[in-house]
């Protein structure tokens, strides 16, 4: 069953207790990734492979995110600034232990593409929080594999 976790605001992603940052450069323009992150959320399961179902809820406000394995999210959107970042908060999970989650996207134009930044911000019981130590490398494998995908698809946004 879905718990309530704790409705932190964008300022979280800076001081959870836990914080993974990850970094690459792809080769789309700052829009068209950020078309990908923040508007074109059913399109998630298509370039992000841990992702198995992702929707818009509450008229774009929201989302519903599911991952292999069973695990459920309902987000808020937090912050949707074109073309340079966009955050979420986790409202509702069935992760066991976790207390507070936020993720943010931040985007930057290199000399061409874009410098995609995601960080993943966590607060939970200790279990969790400990848990994520040896998840980081999936996580940033993850990270990378979605990156590459999004790549490879056509220009869109």
């Amino acid at each position: 069953m879905a718990r309530r976790l704790l409705p932190v605001g964008i300022d979280f992603v800076g001081t959870a207790p836990v914080r993974l940052v990850f970094a690459r450069e792809v080769a789309a323009c700052p829009g068209q990734v950020f078309h990908a992150l923040a508007s074109d959320v059913s399109g998630w399961v298509q370039w992000f492979s841990a992702v198995t179902l992702a929707r818009a809820t509450d008229g774009g406000a929201g989302r519903g995110i599911r991952l292999g394995g069973g695990t459920r999210f309902t987000e808020t959107v937090l912050l949707a600034r074109e073309p340079e970042a966009c955050a979420y908060r986790v409202d509702a999970t069935n992760a066991p232990g976790a207390r507070a989650l936020a993720e943010e996207w931040r985007l930057a134009p290199p000399a061409t593409g874009t410098r995609v930044r995601w960080t993943f911000a966590a607060d939970g019981t200790a279990p969790f929080r400990f848990a994520l130590v040896p998840a980081r490398p999936g996580l940033g494998r993850a990270f990378r594999d979605a990156m590459a995908s999004l790549d490879r698809r056509p220009a869109r946004g």
